[in-house]
């Protein structure tokens, strides 16, 4: 399994528009950062999860020439606002995209993207199949999908686990009963916004807890904003199993 972080910022991204701080400014290509989505390429299928705003330009930097399903942690803009670009996969590959997604989730796509589910179907529009998930595990293909129960401040998100590799963002408070989950898991990603503390969001220091409380043979940061810093100088300081992901930083799980 190939894992490619097709974003790793926060809702603003990075640089943030009017900023001049020193991360923001940068000419390191690692403190530029897409709203966050990760690339999961398995031997029988290729699913993103969560479409965000870049969602258009991800796909043609990271040249994905095929799409199955999209999974879902939630409904926020910078996580489903690209839904719409999923047109040429319909129309080049001639398929339905499978969309994956709680039914509170799926609400909320009908709400911002009413002309995809309205009963005259315009020519050209995305063409989807809807699948509702719960915190039960679900099968895409021959792979087996593990939700992860996760609260980001007061809303209830997913993350999920596919065999040794966990992708978690958005977490503010995680439960004994998802870390029971977790654990086993060889490859984390985990949310870490900032070194100061955020109302529904992982700081620094409670993205490294929780890594090591986990201890996954690798761990990668993700969501991560201006604030946090730039990417050279916090990485020095971070535990030998814990990285800083980038935007088209690849990896390989089992």
């Amino acid at each position: 399994m190939k894992v490619t972080f097709l974003g790793t910022g926060t809702s603003q991204g990075i640089p943030v528009i009017t900023c001049n701080c020193a991360v923001c400014q940068s000419s390191d290509h690692k403190n530029k950062r897409l709203r966050v989505s990760v690339l999961v390429e398995m031997g029988d299928k290729t699913i993103v999860i969560d479409s965000g705003p870049d969602f258009r330009y991800q796909m043609l930097r990271a040249n994905v020439k095929d799409l199955d399903a999209i999974l879902y942690t939630h409904e926020h803009k910078d996580h489903v606002a690209g839904l719409d670009d999923i047109r040429p996969f319909n129309y080049l590959l001639k398929k339905n995209i499978d969309i994956y997604a709680t039914t509170r989730v799926q609400d909320a796509l009908k709400r911002e993207f009413s002309y995809i589910f309205a009963e005259t179907h315009y020519p050209g529009l995305p063409q989807i199949d809807l699948h509702t998930i719960t915190d039960e595990p679900f099968e895409i293909g021959k792979t087996t999908v593990i939700p992860l129960k996760i609260m980001h401040y007061k809303l209830p998100i997913l993350g999920f686990r596919i065999h040794d590799f966990t992708y978690i963002t958005d977490a503010k408070t995680i439960s004994e009963e998802t870390i029971a989950k977790v654990k086993g898991t060889k490859i984390l990603v985990i949310n870490a916004l900032q070194h100061e503390e955020h109302i529904s969001h992982f700081t620094l220091k409670e993205a490294i807890d929780f890594a090591q409380k986990i201890g996954a043979e690798m761990t990668y940061l993700t969501h991560i904003s201006h604030n946090l810093g730039l990417h050279e100088e916090v990485e020095k300081e971070l535990p030998k199993n814990i990285k800083l992901a980038y935007d088209g930083l690849s990896i390989f799980s089992e």
